[in-house]
Order: structure tokens, then sequence, then C-alpha cells
């Protein structure tokens, strides 16, 4: 963070000071909330959880170089007390934004948004000093930890922005107002919460609502309830995608033998060609999303194709490929998932996986409400219709429901198999991989199937699983 004094920092927050000897002492290492992350010059941020409050830390923080506790109480050790820590952090924030003058891009959307924030990081950072949210920390506590970690030498700040429901994302662009704002796609992600995709969509939206006059909303142009957002804004709007009326965007799609995405990409300053390191044909309206900024803020489509061609998996079980000594490849992208997200990896493994034996490692889709059996149904009949070789469903109801799917769609009852939890997987696929398999492993986070990944890699580097 810029260094601020704790005089500064209570004024800006509305706080009181306890137990500081000198108000004039500089915070001049990160805000934190894990008490495991702070470094001597740190501001510690003490939130009340469910199992955790971090005012017990308070000593423990200081002792270990913090400056001061940002605390809802006195703690007994230099602090600054304010009603509400996650109020007093998004304060700080906004005035650290307001002080920097960096550019700001904020993106959301129903899928890709963390895979899309990473390459335009890696596209920006070609141009000048980035700081991007790590791995998808992108609600109301994250978004200002993440801006409060630019510097006086930051010029773009990356934010993903999170929502579950109307109304988040108002909040998050009020603490930290982008100049630029994308919006990826609507899907059916969170749907059980917000009750439609016309709900989504106009939370989504709120992203363009509050940019400026000589800002740019980036929209998808392929996906009509985005493109239905642009006069929700006062901003340039430019359109990515694949349609022919795209501001930016791609001919000639294809993906190389190992299932990674080609492209020509168009910009309104040239046109130049992108083979992605990344997997997936749904990377390509990804690096549109990036392209599209990029050119905004003035790099030629060379710098642009040459930024995408070169650009890696930045947040772990994201499509993360591990090719194990005995030929099998383990797709890891079991971070979190809904529907279009599966769709998309399911496609990705039939891809890459031409000519090979291919599982698919599939759990709950969590937050679909109502929709819940029909798409657990139709991700099911999908694996079929892609030809996977077989279908291990893991965990309760929702798994059955993927089972069922795929049965229905064909005389495939004996490819497709329901087991109860991630060890029965493990054991599964370590009896029956063969040499030269790949495997897909996806699933809402609190189904926890990356133990499934990683227990495949492990065996791979142990030798376990013999030539069959």
């Amino acid at each position: 963070m810029i260094a601020l004094s704790l005089a500064e920092i209570a004024a800006v927050v509305g706080g009181q000071t306890h137990d500081i000897p000198d108000p004039s002492t500089q915070v001049t290492g990160p805000v934190v909330r894990d008490s495991r992350e702070v470094v001597p010059g740190s501001l510690f941020a003490a939130f009340v959880g469910e199992r955790v409050d971090g005012h017990d830390f308070a000593a423990r923080v200081v002792e270990a170089g913090a400056v001061a506790v940002l605390a809802s109480r006195p703690v007994g050790v230099p602090a600054i007390v304010v009603e509400d820590v996650q109020a007093a952090l998004g304060a700080l924030a906004r005035h650290v934004v307001k002080r920097l003058g960096a550019t700001l891009v904020a993106l959301t959307g129903s899928a890709g948004k963390t895979s899309t924030k990473d390459l335009i990081a890696q596209v920006l950072q070609r141009k000048a000093p980035t700081v991007f949210t790590p791995q998808s920390l992108n609600n109301e506590i994250g978004l200002p930890l993440t801006a409060l970690t630019a510097t006086e030498e930051t010029q773009f700040l990356v934010l993903e922005m999170g929502a579950r429901g109307v109304g988040h994302i108002r909040y998050l662009t009020d603490l930290t107002p982008p100049k630029i704002g994308v919006v990826l796609n609507v899907g059916t992600a969170h749907i059980g919460e917000f009750g439609g995709r016309e709900q989504i969509a106009q939370a989504k939206g709120e992203i363009v609502e509050g940019l400026p006059e000589d800002g740019a909303a980036i929209l998808n142009a392929d996906d009509p309830l985005v493109r239905a957002m642009a006069p929700r804004t006062k901003a340039k709007v430019v359109l990515f995608g694949e349609s022919a009326e795209a501001d930016v965007r791609a001919e000639n799609v294809r993906l190389t033998d190992s299932g990674q995405p080609s492209f020509r990409l168009l910009t309104p300053s040239g046109a130049c060609d992108v083979t992605m390191r990344l997997y997936g044909e749904h990377h390509v309206s990804n690096a549109l999303a990036a392209a599209a900024v990029a050119h905004e803020l003035g790099m030629s489509a060379e710098e642009i194709a040459t930024a995408l061609s070169e650009a890696g998996t930045l947040s772990r079980w994201r499509m993360e490929v591990t090719e194990r000594p005995d030929g099998v490849t383990i797709v890891n992208d079991a971070y979190n998932a809904n529907p279009e997200s599966t769709r998309a990896a399911l496609r990705a493994l039939a891809a890459m996986g031409k000519g090979r034996r291919t599982w698919a490692v599939l759990g709950k889709m969590a937050e679909l409400g109502d929709e819940a059996l029909a798409e657990h149904d139709a991700v099911g009949r999908l694996a079929v219709r892609l030809n996977v070789s077989k279908l291990v469903a893991v965990g309760g109801i929702e798994a059955s429901w993927l089972q069922l799917g795929a049965y229905n769609e064909g005389s495939w009852g004996e490819e497709s198999v329901h087991v109860s939890d991630a060890q029965a997987a493990i054991d599964l696929l370590r009896s029956e991989l063969r040499p030269g398999d790949v495997v897909l492993v996806k699933a809402s986070r609190s189904v926890g199937l990356e133990s499934v990944a990683q227990a495949l890699v492990e065996s791979g580097a142990e030798g376990e699983v013999a030539a069959r």
C-alpha cells in the first residue's frame, strides 16, 4: 500500500486511535486479514468470523511486525477502532484508489471471470505496472484488500467483481470506481440465489452504470443479455466476440491437436494471429475481452497477440493441466463449476482427448435452485454426445442426476458410475486408469474434488499406476 500514517488512516475511516504512542507512524506494508500474512509495516484488519475472531490475534500480529490493528474494539495494542471493519476497509480502499489515479479495470460475468482477469493482467503488464485480484478474491472484503496492494508505481488496477444479488456490484464499484468495465456473459451461476437470468443480467450490468463518459464498457457481442446493457452506460461501448458486428473479434477459430485455441485477432488497429497456451475454445471469448481492454488502453494488435499467445494460468485449479510420466493427463478444473463452465470444460476434454480414452470426474454444481435437476441431467447428456469415454459422478443427489442424464442419452450405463465421495473416485481411478488417458476433474468448490486431481498427480509421481 502507499505509505499512510495511522493518523491519516484514522481520519479516512472515521476511527479512533487507541494505544498508539505515535500517530505519525506509517503503514508501509500491506493491509491483511490473515495473521499469517503479516509482515513488518502491515495493517491487520480484524474480522469476526464464524469460527475465528481476528481480534484474538492482535498481540501476535503486532509482535510479528504489524504497525496497528483495524478493529471494532480496543485490543490492548496499537489500534484504530471503528464501528464496522468492513466499511472502514472499503473507505480506505476508496481513498487510496482516488489518490493513486491508476486506471481501474473491473470485470464481471457468470463464468470465466478469474481466467479473463488473469489474461487482462498479463497483457497489461507488458505496458505498465499492473496490480490485479489474486485468485478470485472478488467480494466486499477481497476487492478492497486487492486495491490496497497498489503503490505509486501502479498504472493499471484490474479487479474482478462477483455478485450474489442485485446491488452487490454497485457497492463494489462505489468502493473502487472503474474507468473500464467488462461484462463477459450472463449464465446460470447462482441462479438459485438471483431468481432468474434477467435478475443476473440486472446485477452484472451494474458494473457499466457508473462508468465515466471518457471510460469504456466492454460488452460481449455474442451474449444478447450482455449486449442489451449498452443503453445502461454513458461510456463508450466496445463489443467483443465472434459476431461480425464486434469491434474486437476472432476469425478462423480452431483448436490445436492438444486442445489449445488458435484464431485470427481483429482489432480496429490491426490484425494478428494468436495461438494460446490455455486449453479449451471458451478461452477465445476470454482472450477477446482482454484484447478489447488492451486496445482501449493503447496497445497494438501485435502487442496484444504476443501477450495472449504467451499468457499462462495464474490461478490454481482452473484447467490446470499436468502430464504424468506414464502418459496420463490430469485436467484440474475443480475450483468451481456452473453449467456454462462445465460444458466448456467437457468440450475441452473432448478436444484434448482425440484418439485417447477420456474420463469426466464431475460433482455437484451448486446454487442452481429449481434448475438443478435439469442442468445436471443436461451435463450428463452432453458427456455422452461428446463421446467422453467414462463419466464418474461424485457425491449425492446431484451426482445421481448427472449419471441419469448420461444413461438416458444412450446405451451408456456401463460407461458411467456414481460414487459416494472423492476418496471413492480416487480409488476407482487408481485401479482403472491406463497410460494415455485424459482425466477432467470439475465440481463446485464445496465438493472439494481438487483432492482427486492432486491424488492422481501424486500417484503418477510415485509410479503407482502400472501399464495396462
